[in-house]
């Protein structure tokens, strides 16, 4: 399976998705003009992904800001690796936060609710 690279723009985040090292990476900002246009090709990639998949895998997250249509996007995402989890696959998220932005915080939180999967929220002062 290929490595799904996406360079990270002012409103997208950098999707680094390398199947080899089981480590998917979100990194940036999320507020593409169309949020599901731009996350179609991730959730094709993670679907097919999760199917070849057999070893843990990591998630490692930092989205200093998230509008209301990619967080839609996201809850999709991550319902994917929850039923993964559900299904055996072992499945460690790290979400990052700017220590100094209170709102990556309550993000994160909010996200967390949703998951049974180890989610470590964890600042971006420690060590990635």
């Amino acid at each position: 399976m290929e490595k799904l690279y996406i360079e990270q723009t002012k409103g997208t985040p950098k999707i680094d998705f390398d199947p080899d090292a089981n480590i998917l990476v979100l990194w940036g900002q999320s507020y593409p003009e169309n949020s599901f246009n731009f996350y179609e090709p991730i959730f094709n990639w993670v679907d097919c992904y999760l199917v070849e998949c057999n070893a843990a895998m990591r998630i490692k997250v930092n989205l200093s800001y998230v509008n209301t249509s990619s967080s839609k996007c996201i809850l999709m995402l991550l319902d994917k690796f929850e039923k993964a989890h559900q299904n055996g696959t072992s499945i460690t998220l790290d979400w990052y936060y700017d220590i100094e932005n209170e709102s990556e915080l309550e993000c994160a939180e909010e996200f967390e609710e949703d998951i049974t999967f180890p989610f470590n929220i964890i600042p971006l002062s420690q060590e990635i």
